[in-house]
């Protein structure tokens, strides 16, 4: 199955991947190059800029050399540091960290804000264990909690922290708050198409920048979701067979030989 990348999503990766290790902005013209290399059009490029401008996420500012360019607002460099943890630590929780639970109650008058709350904490690896009750393993708290001040919906939330004490064995229970077998396929879909890239760049001798940039754009572009559907449930809580562990290491593997050799690529003049 043919993976979709959209061009928003190329550029939160990019800048997320690349972009703050330059000490100013990115140019318009860089941005327009860079994914030019991963399939995107500059009409696409200058659309998809302006939305994430208007959510707040980017920040115009001017080059050194006076080009038009983007920044990371200080609200985009948190959430990509609180993303960092979850794409490059592949750790599964452990059952005595306990949980997070996010007890929700949003009035009626404002139930487009009671959708928004229930998509994100979906976006950040909550399960569902009752009506306006949502669960995650309890190292995702911090996270949650940058995550619901930004987008202003900590007024209506309560954060607790605890065990499970049943009455179902936590396992049984847990295959009921996450739709598990959903979450495989995603592995198993991630797998079919990056497994294949790691196995090519296996047998190749030399890293060409440019190669790698694109090989690494698009494997981290489909991975950093991933972390976010799969909470990294405790082992003792997955089916036999689980493909997390097998997904992780692919991308482990492309990281290790693509991120760097795909950083001079970003460094090479427009």
């Amino acid at each position: 199955m043919a993976e979709q990348h959209t061009p928003r999503s190329l550029i939160v990766t990019l800048y997320g991947a690349y972009g703050r290790e330059t000490a100013g902005p990115l140019a318009v013209a860089e941005l327009i190059r860079l994914l030019a290399a991963v399939g995107v059009d500059a009409p696409s490029v200058r659309s998809s800029v302006s939305r994430l401008k208007r959510r707040g996420l980017l920040v115009p500012e001017r080059t050194e050399h006076g080009a038009a360019g983007y920044t990371l607002s200080a609200d985009a460099r948190q959430l990509l540091d609180d993303g960092d943890r979850r794409i490059y630590g592949h750790d599964p929780a452990k059952l005595s960290d306990g949980w997070v639970l996010a007890v929700f109650s949003v009035p009626e008058a404002e139930r487009h804000k009671r959708h928004l709350l229930r998509s994100r904490l979906g976006r950040l690896g909550f399960g569902t264990a009752a009506p306006g009750v949502w669960i995650a393993p309890a190292r995702f708290h911090e996270e949650t909690r940058h995550t619901l001040r930004r987008l202003q919906l900590d007024p209506y939330v309560d954060l607790f922290r605890g065990e499970h004490l049943g009455f179902a064995p936590t396992a049984e229970a847990a295959a009921r708050w996450w739709d598990l077998a959903a979450i495989a396929k995603q592995h198993e879909e991630f797998l079919d198409v990056h497994g294949p890239v790691l196995r090519s760049w296996e047998a190749r001798t030399g890293t060409p920048p440019e190669d790698a940039y694109r090989d690494y754009l698009l494997a981290l572009d489909s991975w950093r979701r991933l972390p976010y559907a799969d909470p990294g449930l405790p082992e003792e809580l997955l089916p036999g067979g689980w493909p997390g562990a097998r997904a992780a290491a692919v991308f482990t593997g492309l990281h290790a030989r693509l991120r760097d050799a795909g950083a001079e690529f970003t460094r090479t003049a427009a």
